[in-house]
């Protein structure tokens, strides 16, 4: 199977990536952790990108806060996935983030999550993955199913407690 790149723009986006790496974990695809700066350290974050695809990734999900260019810059050197999570990092509770990481120019998407998404970024990761990977695209329905019965449970449960009769 093919590898996630996970890139983050510095250590602070660590809670939200963490989100990310859990869910690649439970769903059990490999990835691979990184922090680089399309700021501080663009050669080295445009060669990531660049040299992605011959590591064997099949995407990438970058976090970033506040001017966020961190998904665009890899966008911008590979035809790779890119999917980018905006982090609250600001005092504008990561809206900055949010309009710096979708509004890319025709030709260089970045496929955006919500602010904070790291589980819905690693899910479309894999829902990338499992379009031929049978085993993976199971994974993903036993996922849904779990949740909807977490769900059922408790909706059972807060019936019990407030509809007394």
């Amino acid at each position: 199977m093919k590898t996630i790149g996970i890139v983050m723009g510095s250590k602070s986006d660590m809670p939200v990536a963490q989100k990310a790496i859990d869910t690649l974990k439970e769903l059990e695809i490999p990835y691979e952790v990184h922090i680089l700066s399309a700021h501080r350290t663009p050669g080295e974050t445009s060669e990531f990108a660049r040299s992605a695809r011959g590591r064997g990734f099949a995407a990438v999900i970058a976090f970033a806060g506040m001017a966020a260019h961190l998904a665009g810059a890899i966008a911008a050197n590979t035809t790779l996935p890119v999917i980018g999570v905006p982090c609250a990092g600001s005092n504008l509770g990561g809206l900055d983030a949010l309009l710096s990481t979708v509004q890319m120019p025709s030709g260089i998407p970045v496929a955006t999550v919500a602010v904070g998404g790291g589980a819905n970024a690693a899910v479309l990761a894999a829902q990338i993955l499992a379009v031929d990977d049978l085993e993976l695209a199971q994974r993903l329905v036993d996922q849904r199913t779990t949740m909807a019965e977490k769900i059922f449970d408790q909706n059972l449960e807060l019936q019990q407690e407030l509809n007394q009769k």
